[in-house]
């Protein structure tokens, strides 16, 4: 039959620990507490916490023993109770003597910091801290610490890189972004600050070595100027690519300028022909011919108003009542079917797998554009003219920016659960823990095996 001590000792899974007592109290809430008293092993309690070398002692242990929140055991609060010291260490001075359960400077076990990082993985932070009977701002010091026993060296992720998208999401209201970079032959998140533009990127570059600039090959993003001029003065012999969605997105843009603008037109011409044609006084509405008038000129805006949809879809993906509405407006208004035909014709050229087949494609299309009479293409057709390197290397290439896409919606996921962060540091730490291959142990459980490739 097992011991007290022994029970103590499996519920708090510490083997360097050595239980010395144990009793149960009631708070002032009428929480039940389960208080033990254990200590370091002798060969372990000069130990310092940051190089976890033996050390001298520097002062004696302190009269009220500190406490450490443990695990549940049944819904029992359980706390470890020891009076600490300090020790005298040759690398990082004097500093509180280590303990085996604890991670330093935390009032937490080990084993509660993962269960806590693990829940947040998955959990609204809000259920984590009510469940674990934590605050709210706990749960991201819990989080900070786990992932800094979990990865220590965090710039190994950087060892390596070929193959890295780079993009900015907003992560607040007023224009707060944060800068992401994903490596795509792995995708986790390599590195993540506050802020976007080129100083932002400069950051994650001046932290590379030579051998580690020289290793990136392809940098995928959108068509911003400040990450071209990056990869230009830091590495310029890796392929910068464009990507397709961006490209397509910038063409919808123009597409959808040109039909408000034609809306516009639309809605003055109706104006003009209902003050042109009042209706006469003393006739019922809908026995007065020019209300019909009236109302076929506002019915044609209303069309192109209500037409971003229809024009926004692939052919193939148009119902039956787009199909009409798309066909009413290649009868009645010629420049803005022909900003569509351009838009589908870019998206399509931009699925060929033959570069070369592309890049004539390509050219056709500039001279389309430049040639077309419309204002939001011709902007376009500079735009798209700046990029053509960068675009004919994405189809070369056959890569995307779909994984960054990707990790900013997990990202938006990390932010929605947790109804916003008040600590930047708190959310880059949970965009590092999710957004990567990180496996977190749980206490008490089989580690899981590692396939052989």
């Amino acid at each position: 039959m097992a011991s007290a001590n022994t029970l103590c000792k499996k519920i708090l899974n510490v083997k360097t620990a050595v239980v010395e007592d144990q009793d149960f109290y009631q708070d002032m809430d009428g929480v039940s507490h389960l208080r033990i008293k254990a200590r370091p092993n002798r060969w372990h309690e000069h130990d310092c916490p940051f190089c976890h070398k033996r050390c001298q002692p520097y002062d004696v242990q302190t009269k009220h023993p500190r406490t450490w929140r443990a695990l549940d055991w049944g819904g029992v609060l359980v706390e470890i109770a020891y009076s600490t010291h300090r020790i005298l260490c040759p690398e990082h001075g004097v500093v509180v003597a280590d303990v085996p359960w604890a991670y330093p400077g935390s009032g937490f076990t080990k084993d509660f910091d993962l269960t806590v990082a693990w829940l947040a993985k998955y959990l609204p932070r809000s259920a984590v801290s009510a469940y674990m009977r934590i605050d709210w701002e706990t749960v991201g010091r819990c989080v900070h610490r786990a992932l800094n026993d979990l990865e220590p060296e965090r710039s190994r992720r950087l060892d390596g890189l070929v193959n890295i998208g780079i993009d900015e999401t907003s992560y607040k209201k007023g224009h707060k972004y944060i800068t992401v970079i994903v490596n795509h032959d792995t995708n986790t998140v390599v590195w993540a600050s506050e802020g976007h533009g080129k100083k932002v990127l400069e950051q994650f570059y001046r932290q590379l070595g030579a051998e580690q600039l020289a290793s990136i090959k392809v940098v995928t993003g959108d068509g911003a100027r400040w990450i071209t001029d990056c990869v230009n003065k830091y590495t310029p012999e890796c392929e910068r690519c464009v990507d397709p969605f961006h490209v397509v997105e910038w063409a919808m843009e123009a597409l959808d300028e040109v039909r408000r603008e034609v809306w516009r037109e639309a809605y003055k011409e109706s104006e003009t022909i209902a003050r042109q044609h009042p209706r006469k006084a003393g006739r019922p509405k809908e026995d007065d011919p020019n209300t019909a008038i009236i109302r076929a000129a506002r019915e044609k805006a209303e069309e192109i108003k209500n037409s971003a949809y229809t024009l926004g879809k692939a052919p193939e993906n148009l119902t039956e009542k787009q199909q009409i509405k798309l066909a009413m407006i290649a009868e009645n208004n010629n420049r803005l079917y022909r900003a569509y035909r351009m838009k589908e014709t870019l998206r399509l050229l931009l699925k060929l797998r033959d570069v070369d087949e592309a890049e004539a494609e390509l050219r056709r299309w500039l001279w389309w554009a430049s040639h077309s009479r419309i204002p939001a293409f011709k902007e376009l057709y500079k735009k798209i003219k700046r990029h053509k390197e960068h675009i004919l290397n994405t189809i070369r290439l056959g890569i995307s920016n779909a994984r960054i896409e990707a990790t900013n919606n997990k990202i938006k996921l990390i932010i929605r659960k947790a109804y916003g962060f008040r600590n930047i540091q708190n959310m880059l730490d949970m965009v590092y823990l999710v957004c990567s291959d990180l496996s977190i142990p749980l206490p008490n459980r089989k580690p899981k095996c590692v396939k052989s490739v």
